[in-house]
Protein backbone atom coordinates (compact mmCIF):
# COMPACT_ATOMS: atom_id res chain seq x y z
CA UNK A 1 0.00 0.00 0.00
CA UNK A 2 1.19 3.54 -0.65
CA UNK A 3 0.07 4.78 2.79
CA UNK A 4 0.00 3.05 6.16
CA UNK A 5 -0.15 4.53 9.66
CA UNK A 6 -1.09 3.09 13.04
CA UNK A 7 -1.10 4.37 16.59
CA UNK A 8 0.65 1.23 17.86
CA UNK A 9 3.87 2.72 16.48
CA UNK A 10 3.85 5.77 18.80
CA UNK A 11 3.85 6.24 22.60
CA UNK A 12 0.44 6.04 24.27
CA UNK A 13 0.44 9.69 25.37
CA UNK A 14 1.03 10.88 21.78
CA UNK A 15 -1.51 8.71 20.00
CA UNK A 16 -4.42 11.14 19.87
CA UNK A 17 -2.39 13.96 18.35
CA UNK A 18 -0.68 11.49 16.04
CA UNK A 19 -4.07 10.28 14.80
CA UNK A 20 -5.27 13.82 14.14
CA UNK A 21 -2.19 14.33 11.99
CA UNK A 22 -2.70 11.02 10.18
CA UNK A 23 -6.26 11.75 9.05
CA UNK A 24 -5.36 15.36 8.17
CA UNK A 25 -2.50 14.20 5.94
CA UNK A 26 -4.57 11.47 4.30
CA UNK A 27 -7.67 13.58 3.64
CA UNK A 28 -7.89 17.31 4.46
CA UNK A 29 -6.91 19.19 7.66
CA UNK A 30 -9.25 18.10 10.45
CA UNK A 31 -9.75 18.67 14.16
CA UNK A 32 -10.52 15.74 16.44
CA UNK A 33 -12.27 15.19 19.77
CA UNK A 34 -12.08 12.12 21.99
CA UNK A 35 -14.14 10.66 24.89
CA UNK A 36 -13.00 12.21 28.16
CA UNK A 37 -13.29 8.93 30.04
CA UNK A 38 -10.77 7.19 27.76
CA UNK A 39 -7.87 8.60 29.85
CA UNK A 40 -5.70 9.28 26.83
CA UNK A 41 -5.94 5.81 25.35
CA UNK A 42 -6.63 5.52 21.63
CA UNK A 43 -6.11 2.98 18.88
CA UNK A 44 -6.32 3.63 15.16
CA UNK A 45 -5.01 2.23 11.90
CA UNK A 46 -5.24 3.70 8.40
CA UNK A 47 -4.10 2.12 5.15
CA UNK A 48 -4.78 3.39 1.68
CA UNK A 49 -3.72 4.17 -1.81
CA UNK A 50 -4.84 5.78 -5.03
CA UNK A 51 -6.48 4.71 -8.26
CA UNK A 52 -5.87 7.66 -10.56
CA UNK A 53 -7.71 10.63 -9.02
CA UNK A 54 -9.49 8.45 -6.48
CA UNK A 55 -8.05 8.01 -2.99
CA UNK A 56 -9.26 4.93 -1.08
CA UNK A 57 -8.61 4.45 2.63
CA UNK A 58 -9.49 1.69 5.08
CA UNK A 59 -9.79 3.14 8.58
CA UNK A 60 -9.97 1.21 11.88
CA UNK A 61 -10.59 3.50 14.81
CA UNK A 62 -11.64 3.76 18.43
CA UNK A 63 -14.44 6.13 19.45
CA UNK A 64 -13.78 9.76 18.47
CA UNK A 65 -15.09 12.51 16.19
CA UNK A 66 -13.41 14.23 13.23
CA UNK A 67 -14.38 17.86 12.55
CA UNK A 68 -13.92 19.93 9.41
CA UNK A 69 -14.40 23.41 10.90
CA UNK A 70 -14.94 26.79 9.25
CA UNK A 71 -11.56 27.92 10.54
CA UNK A 72 -9.79 24.95 8.95
CA UNK A 73 -11.67 25.47 5.69
CA UNK A 74 -10.61 29.12 5.63
CA UNK A 75 -6.98 28.27 6.37
CA UNK A 76 -6.81 25.13 4.19
CA UNK A 77 -9.45 25.19 1.43
CA UNK A 78 -9.98 21.88 -0.36
CA UNK A 79 -12.61 21.08 -2.97
CA UNK A 80 -13.17 17.35 -2.58
CA UNK A 81 -16.07 15.01 -2.08
CA UNK A 82 -15.69 12.13 0.33
CA UNK A 83 -17.72 8.97 0.58
CA UNK A 84 -17.81 7.16 3.90
CA UNK A 85 -18.94 3.52 3.96
CA UNK A 86 -19.31 1.78 7.33
CA UNK A 87 -17.74 -1.65 7.42
CA UNK A 88 -18.19 -2.29 11.13
CA UNK A 89 -19.79 -0.39 14.01
CA UNK A 90 -21.96 2.73 13.78
CA UNK A 91 -21.32 6.36 12.91
CA UNK A 92 -23.08 9.69 12.50
CA UNK A 93 -22.19 12.13 9.71
CA UNK A 94 -23.41 15.73 10.11
CA UNK A 95 -23.35 18.36 7.35
CA UNK A 96 -25.64 21.04 5.93
CA UNK A 97 -28.11 20.71 8.80
CA UNK A 98 -28.61 16.97 8.24
CA UNK A 99 -27.45 13.84 10.04
CA UNK A 100 -26.78 10.50 8.39
CA UNK A 101 -26.79 7.56 10.76
CA UNK A 102 -24.66 4.82 9.25
CA UNK A 103 -24.63 1.12 10.01
CA UNK A 104 -22.60 -1.65 8.35
CA UNK A 105 -22.89 -1.40 4.56
CA UNK A 106 -24.44 2.08 4.58
CA UNK A 107 -22.67 5.05 3.03
CA UNK A 108 -23.01 8.81 2.62
CA UNK A 109 -21.33 11.60 0.66
CA UNK A 110 -19.92 14.79 2.18
CA UNK A 111 -18.13 17.91 0.94
CA UNK A 112 -14.77 19.13 2.29
CA UNK A 113 -15.52 22.72 1.25
CA UNK A 114 -18.17 23.02 3.99
CA UNK A 115 -18.11 22.10 7.71
CA UNK A 116 -18.88 18.54 8.73
CA UNK A 117 -18.47 16.15 11.65
CA UNK A 118 -18.08 12.38 11.50
CA UNK A 119 -18.48 10.77 14.91
CA UNK A 120 -18.12 7.25 16.28
CA UNK A 121 -19.26 6.44 19.83
CA UNK A 122 -17.57 3.01 19.78
CA UNK A 123 -14.83 1.24 17.76
CA UNK A 124 -15.60 1.22 14.05
CA UNK A 125 -14.16 0.45 10.66
CA UNK A 126 -14.76 2.76 7.71
CA UNK A 127 -13.93 2.78 4.00
CA UNK A 128 -13.35 6.33 2.75
CA UNK A 129 -13.16 7.49 -0.87
CA UNK A 130 -11.92 11.02 -1.64
CA UNK A 131 -11.80 12.72 -5.05
CA UNK A 132 -11.96 16.22 -6.62
CA UNK A 133 -15.51 17.60 -6.65
CA UNK A 134 -15.72 18.20 -10.45
CA UNK A 135 -15.16 14.50 -11.08
CA UNK A 136 -18.75 13.66 -10.21
CA UNK A 137 -20.97 14.01 -13.27
CA UNK A 138 -23.51 16.01 -11.24
CA UNK A 139 -23.60 19.69 -10.42
CA UNK A 140 -22.50 20.81 -6.91
CA UNK A 141 -25.86 22.45 -6.18
CA UNK A 142 -27.54 19.10 -6.74
CA UNK A 143 -25.07 17.27 -4.49
CA UNK A 144 -25.70 19.81 -1.71
CA UNK A 145 -29.23 18.43 -1.44
CA UNK A 146 -28.06 14.95 -0.45
CA UNK A 147 -24.87 15.40 1.57
CA UNK A 148 -25.12 13.63 4.93
CA UNK A 149 -28.03 11.45 3.86
CA UNK A 150 -27.86 7.71 4.42
CA UNK A 151 -27.72 5.48 1.35
CA UNK A 152 -28.59 1.96 2.43
CA UNK A 153 -26.23 -0.83 1.52
CA UNK A 154 -29.07 -3.37 1.49
CA UNK A 155 -31.60 -1.89 -0.97
CA UNK A 156 -31.65 -0.31 -4.42
CA UNK A 157 -28.44 0.73 -6.13
CA UNK A 158 -26.73 0.94 -2.76
CA UNK A 159 -27.00 -2.83 -2.48
CA UNK A 160 -24.94 -3.13 -5.68
CA UNK A 161 -22.41 -0.41 -4.91
CA UNK A 162 -21.63 -1.21 -1.27
CA UNK A 163 -20.25 -4.77 -1.81
CA UNK A 164 -18.34 -3.60 -4.87
CA UNK A 165 -16.60 -0.80 -2.95
CA UNK A 166 -15.82 -3.11 -0.04
CA UNK A 167 -14.22 -5.63 -2.37
CA UNK A 168 -12.26 -2.91 -4.12
CA UNK A 169 -10.94 -1.64 -0.79
CA UNK A 170 -9.90 -5.18 0.15
CA UNK A 171 -8.02 -5.71 -3.14
CA UNK A 172 -6.62 -2.19 -3.49
CA UNK A 173 -2.96 -3.22 -3.45
CA UNK A 174 -3.48 -5.60 -6.36
CA UNK A 175 -5.54 -3.01 -8.25
CA UNK A 176 -2.82 -0.37 -7.77
CA UNK A 177 -0.21 -2.68 -9.28
CA UNK A 178 -2.36 -3.33 -12.33
CA UNK A 179 -3.23 0.33 -12.84
CA UNK A 180 -6.65 1.53 -11.81
CA UNK A 181 -7.30 4.81 -13.64
CA UNK A 182 -10.06 3.30 -15.80
CA UNK A 183 -11.55 1.53 -12.79
CA UNK A 184 -11.61 4.84 -10.90
CA UNK A 185 -13.63 6.40 -13.72
CA UNK A 186 -16.07 3.48 -13.59
CA UNK A 187 -16.43 3.84 -9.82
CA UNK A 188 -17.17 7.56 -10.06
CA UNK A 189 -19.60 6.98 -12.92
CA UNK A 190 -21.41 4.34 -10.85
CA UNK A 191 -21.53 6.67 -7.86
CA UNK A 192 -22.89 9.48 -10.05
CA UNK A 193 -25.65 7.16 -11.21
CA UNK A 194 -26.56 6.21 -7.63
CA UNK A 195 -26.66 9.85 -6.51
CA UNK A 196 -28.70 10.83 -9.57
CA UNK A 197 -31.16 8.11 -8.61
CA UNK A 198 -31.29 9.52 -5.08
CA UNK A 199 -31.97 12.96 -6.52
CA UNK A 200 -34.62 11.47 -8.83
CA UNK A 201 -32.71 12.74 -11.85
CA UNK A 202 -32.93 10.71 -15.04
CA UNK A 203 -29.19 10.64 -15.75
CA UNK A 204 -26.00 12.53 -14.96
CA UNK A 205 -25.33 15.66 -17.01
CA UNK A 206 -23.77 14.56 -20.35
CA UNK A 207 -21.19 17.36 -20.20
CA UNK A 208 -20.34 16.20 -16.68
CA UNK A 209 -19.74 12.68 -17.98
CA UNK A 210 -17.43 14.06 -20.67
CA UNK A 211 -15.60 16.12 -18.07
CA UNK A 212 -15.09 12.96 -16.02
CA UNK A 213 -13.62 11.13 -19.02
CA UNK A 214 -11.31 14.05 -19.76
CA UNK A 215 -10.06 14.45 -16.19
CA UNK A 216 -9.47 10.71 -15.97
CA UNK A 217 -7.46 10.92 -19.20
CA UNK A 218 -5.42 13.76 -17.70
CA UNK A 219 -4.83 11.76 -14.53
CA UNK A 220 -3.38 8.86 -16.46
CA UNK A 221 -0.90 11.15 -18.24
CA UNK A 222 0.20 13.59 -15.53
CA UNK A 223 3.80 12.50 -15.97
CA UNK A 224 3.84 13.50 -19.65
CA UNK A 225 5.42 16.98 -19.94
CA UNK A 226 3.82 17.36 -23.39
CA UNK A 227 0.29 17.08 -22.00
CA UNK A 228 -1.55 20.21 -23.14
CA UNK A 229 -5.05 21.37 -24.14
CA UNK A 230 -4.50 20.57 -27.83
CA UNK A 231 -3.53 16.96 -27.10
CA UNK A 232 -6.39 16.52 -24.65
CA UNK A 233 -8.96 17.96 -27.05
CA UNK A 234 -7.72 15.82 -29.93
CA UNK A 235 -7.91 12.64 -27.84
CA UNK A 236 -11.59 13.36 -27.13
CA UNK A 237 -12.53 14.61 -30.62
CA UNK A 238 -13.55 18.07 -29.44
CA UNK A 239 -12.20 21.56 -30.12
CA UNK A 240 -9.83 23.24 -27.70
CA UNK A 241 -12.42 26.02 -27.40
CA UNK A 242 -15.04 23.56 -26.16
CA UNK A 243 -12.48 21.97 -23.83
CA UNK A 244 -11.78 25.35 -22.22
CA UNK A 245 -15.53 25.97 -21.95
CA UNK A 246 -16.00 22.70 -20.04
CA UNK A 247 -13.36 23.61 -17.49
CA UNK A 248 -14.59 27.20 -17.22
CA UNK A 249 -18.05 25.88 -16.30
CA UNK A 250 -16.40 24.08 -13.37
CA UNK A 251 -14.73 27.28 -12.18
CA UNK A 252 -11.22 26.39 -13.29
CA UNK A 253 -9.02 26.03 -16.39
CA UNK A 254 -7.23 23.13 -18.06
CA UNK A 255 -3.78 24.37 -17.08
CA UNK A 256 -4.76 25.04 -13.47
CA UNK A 257 -6.35 21.59 -13.19
CA UNK A 258 -3.20 19.90 -14.48
CA UNK A 259 -0.96 21.93 -12.16
CA UNK A 260 -3.11 21.16 -9.13
CA UNK A 261 -3.09 17.45 -9.80
CA UNK A 262 0.65 17.35 -10.51
CA UNK A 263 1.50 19.35 -7.40
CA UNK A 264 -0.74 17.14 -5.30
CA UNK A 265 1.05 14.03 -6.55
CA UNK A 266 4.44 15.62 -5.87
CA UNK A 267 3.38 16.57 -2.35
CA UNK A 268 2.21 13.02 -1.69
CA UNK A 269 5.52 11.58 -2.87
CA UNK A 270 7.55 14.08 -0.84
CA UNK A 271 5.71 13.00 2.31
CA UNK A 272 6.05 9.29 1.55
CA UNK A 273 8.84 7.77 3.71
CA UNK A 274 9.23 4.97 1.15
CA UNK A 275 10.41 7.53 -1.43
CA UNK A 276 13.06 9.22 0.72
CA UNK A 277 15.80 7.97 -1.59
CA UNK A 278 14.36 9.86 -4.57
CA UNK A 279 15.53 13.42 -5.12
CA UNK A 280 13.11 16.34 -5.29
CA UNK A 281 13.95 16.82 -8.98
CA UNK A 282 13.25 13.14 -9.71
CA UNK A 283 9.85 13.37 -8.07
CA UNK A 284 9.09 16.59 -9.95
CA UNK A 285 10.05 15.01 -13.27
CA UNK A 286 7.93 11.94 -12.48
CA UNK A 287 4.86 14.20 -12.53
CA UNK A 288 5.69 16.31 -15.56
CA UNK A 289 7.80 19.15 -14.13
CA UNK A 290 10.94 19.13 -16.29
CA UNK A 291 12.39 22.33 -14.80
CA UNK A 292 13.32 21.72 -11.16
CA UNK A 293 13.76 25.40 -10.32
CA UNK A 294 10.34 26.27 -11.77
CA UNK A 295 8.79 23.41 -9.83
CA UNK A 296 10.30 24.63 -6.55
CA UNK A 297 9.01 28.18 -7.11
CA UNK A 298 5.55 26.93 -8.01
CA UNK A 299 5.41 24.52 -5.08
CA UNK A 300 6.39 27.27 -2.62
CA UNK A 301 3.90 29.71 -4.12
CA UNK A 302 1.08 27.21 -3.62
CA UNK A 303 2.02 25.53 -0.32
CA UNK A 304 3.97 28.33 1.35
CA UNK A 305 7.10 26.19 1.81
CA UNK A 306 9.77 24.68 -0.39
CA UNK A 307 9.63 21.00 -1.43
CA UNK A 308 12.66 20.29 0.77
CA UNK A 309 11.01 21.88 3.82
CA UNK A 310 7.87 19.86 3.17
CA UNK A 311 9.89 16.64 2.94
CA UNK A 312 11.83 17.48 6.11
CA UNK A 313 8.59 17.75 8.07
CA UNK A 314 9.14 21.40 8.95
CA UNK A 315 5.57 22.20 7.91
CA UNK A 316 2.22 20.50 7.45
CA UNK A 317 2.67 21.30 3.74
CA UNK A 318 -0.93 22.40 3.23
CA UNK A 319 -2.17 24.71 0.45
CA UNK A 320 -1.82 28.39 1.25
CA UNK A 321 -3.42 29.84 -1.87
CA UNK A 322 -5.14 28.83 -5.07
CA UNK A 323 -2.79 27.81 -7.86
CA UNK A 324 -4.32 30.49 -10.09
CA UNK A 325 -2.23 32.95 -8.03
CA UNK A 326 0.95 30.92 -8.33
CA UNK A 327 3.88 31.26 -10.64
CA UNK A 328 2.69 30.54 -14.20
Amino acid sequence: MSYLARTDDVPRAERREFWRGVVSDAFVPLAASFPAEADGAFSGRLRGGTLGPLGIFDVDTDAHAAHRTRRLISAHPADYYKLGLLVRGNGVLSQDGRQARLGPGDFAVYDTSRPYTLAFDSPARLLVLIFPRPMLALRPRAIERITATTISGTTGLGALISPFLLRMGHDLEELEERGGVRLAANVLDLLSTALADRLDVRAPDPSGALFLRITTFIESRLGDPLLDPAAIAAAHHISTRYLHKLFHSEGTSVSVWIRERRLGRCRRDLLDPLLRDRSVSTIAARWGFVNAAHFSRLFKAVYGHSPRECRAGQTVCAPGQDVTGAVP
